[in-house]
């Protein structure tokens, strides 16, 4: 993959495609990460005096009235605060304003353009790939850099699009993800799954748990692999659907799946053989906690995707919160892909080896699907 230190981009008009989808309150930003994590690649190109253009969506854009709640004006008020050069916004994604303003653009300048899935409205333009706008942003740049691993799985004007028109590159973190991503499918693993349904997972579960060491399974997907086995689940979400598929997995890999053993319920803590009819498992209990460590103990490297209970409730924490503080102390590496999950590590403040800035797309990679803007970076 071409690394964007590999071009000359002292005075050239540099188009990178950032990820600064973060969630916003009040009109605040909960969590900087994404954009955190894009300084590496924007302070390169300010240092070897680059011209940026920064290209980003936010939110879901199906209407003229999302429009209202998702501009990115408050994520360039917020960028101008962690980097020492000037950074200017525009409220256009076409145009004569956006064209002046990257017009009197100078060196170690960067200027913001509005959320890119504003041209999904009235049509889809963007998440079309449209060959038109694709053009058009690619014209206003000599250089692209893709930055957004958490946008390299689709194929939207502001991605694909662009990169066919003008020589591409990959950020440092597009190219930090791949190698830790290619690291973890790579070598010996142990895999830690969660989050809430099977229906998700399957992709990661074909392409992972033959070559896995052991697979742990917490989270609320593990009660369709419970229900496979015969127990009683009670009210806990069940992928009726998926039951078969977890029975056939189980009976194939029946050595190294290892689920969990007790749960945190309303009524306290419960083996899985104390289930009621209306128990519902909202967290891994502590015989399971202790049983993951020991299963963990001497691994060669986790891969962890998904929470193992309902972390953002206090009550519930603690299968999740635990789990990841034993990680922390340990000697091997913990990848975090993707999801709630790296949510978690952010709110229990703990450091992993490394934390995966995409959701869907890191999800993707697992199941061991092809980008094509991420082919395209390969020459």
């Amino acid at each position: 993959m071409k690394l964007i230190t590999e071009a000359d981009v002292k005075g050239k008009k540099v188009i990178v495609r950032v990820d600064f989808n973060v969630p916003i309150k009040d009109g605040k930003i909960v969590d900087d990460n994404r954009i955190v994590g894009s300084l590496k690649t924007i302070n390169y190109l300010i240092d070897h005096n680059a011209k940026v253009i920064l290209l980003s969506h936010l939110g879901r854009v199906k209407t003229e009235e999302d429009k209202k709640t998702n501009s990115l004006q408050i994520v360039a008020n917020h960028l101008s605060s962690l980097v020492d050069c000037p950074v200017y916004f525009t409220h256009e994604t076409r145009g004569n304003e956006l064209e002046a303003c990257v017009n009197n653009l100078f060196e170690k300048e960067i200027l913001l353009v509005e959320n890119t899935r504003f041209e999904d409205v009235p049509k889809t333009l963007e998440s079309s790939c449209d060959e038109k706008l694709s053009k058009y942003w690619a014209g206003l740049g000599d250089i692209f850099v893709l930055d957004a691993f958490g946008t390299a799985h689709r194929c939207h004007a502001s991605t694909y699009g662009i990169s066919k028109y003008i020589p591409s590159y990959a950020g440092f973190l597009v190219d930090d993800e791949v190698k830790m991503l290619d690291k973890a499918l790579k070598e010996k693993r142990t895999l830690l799954l969660g989050g809430a349904k099977v229906d998700d997972k399957i992709g990661v579960l074909n392409n992972l748990v033959p070559s896995s060491d052991l697979v742990l399974i917490g989270g609320a997907m593990c009660f369709t692999f419970l229900k496979a086995k015969g127990f009683n689940t009670g009210k806990s979400l069940v992928s009726e659907e998926n039951i078969e598929y977890c029975k056939e997995l189980l009976e194939k890999y029946e050595d190294k799946i290892i689920l969990p053993l007790d749960f945190v319920t309303e009524e306290g803590v419960k083996d899985i053989d104390e289930f009621n009819k209306n128990d519902i498992g909202y967290d891994i209990g502590p015989k399971t906690i202790r049983e993951f460590e020991s299963r963990l103990e001497g691994s060669n490297l986790v891969l962890w995707n998904g929470p193992l209970g309902k972390y953002e409730d206090k009550e519930y924490e603690n299968g999740t919160k635990e789990m990841m503080e034993f990680l922390e102390k340990q000697k091997f590496p913990t990848i975090l892909a993707g999801g709630d999950v790296t949510g978690a590590s952010k709110v229990f403040g703990v450091k992993m080896y490394y934390v995966s800035t995409g959701g869907g797309s890191t999800l993707e990679y697992l199941e061991g699907k092809k980008f094509k803007t991420l082919e395209r970076l390969n020459g």
